[in-house]
């Protein structure tokens, strides 16, 4: 059975098309132009009118967190999703924290640089979007002393989830120089063959 992804490449959508490349998961990939959204069609698969959303059957989903979650529990092996109920706990916990903690700060930055009119740029915004980021990033940094990924030495979903969230510090160009953990593992999750097929890069 092919699971369907609504969504174009460049929104949280790519977070789902990374973890079906990533599990080799039969997929079929319907861009939707953001114009689309709300059409009647659409609204039938996510009645919020947003991207992304999932159809696995008869069963769908929205949500991107959701969505990955979900797919890593059903498809998931080698640990990818882990069995352990502490374990299971901790994704859950890494990929709301970088929704909740990072997710607003990245986005906030990077729609003022790359999306933005520069008469209509907030500049007060953006600072205090780059204060924030430090706070978080630390707890990472520390998170991740020691160890090649959230969970240990295998890279899992926490990792994919929470590196989706991250990667939008790349285009931005920000200074990891103060967390090396963290500028490492991100290099690692995003040098993996699935992150680029996703985007569409060999």
């Amino acid at each position: 059975m092919t699971v369907k992804i609504y969504g174009p490449t460049a929104s949280r959508a790519s977070r789902a098309l990374w973890i079906v490349h990533e599990l080799g998961i039969p997929f079929e990939h319907v861009p939707v132009e953001m114009k689309d959204i709300k059409s009647a069609d659409y609204l039938k698969v996510n009645p919020n009118g947003k991207v992304p959303a999932l159809v696995d059957g008869d069963f769908k989903l929205f949500e991107s967190m959701a969505i990955n979650i979900y797919l890593a529990a059903k498809y998931g092996k080698d640990g990818f999703y882990p069995s352990g109920l502490e374990d299971q706990a901790l994704v859950n916990q890494w990929s709301f924290w970088g929704m909740t903690e990072v997710e607003k700060s990245l986005l906030t930055i990077l729609i003022d640089m790359f999306m933005t009119a520069p008469d209509k740029r907030k500049p007060d915004a953006v600072a205090e979007a780059q204060k924030a980021l430090p706070k978080p990033f630390g707890v990472l940094n520390e998170a991740l002393a020691g160890r090649e990924y959230l969970l240990g030495p295998a890279f899992t979903v926490a990792d994919l989830n929470l590196a989706s969230i991250c990667s939008w510090a790349k285009p931005i160009k920000y200074d990891f120089a103060p967390f090396p953990n963290v500028a490492a593992w991100l290099d690692r999750c995003l040098s993996r063959p699935a992150y680029k097929a996703a985007r569409g890069n060999k």
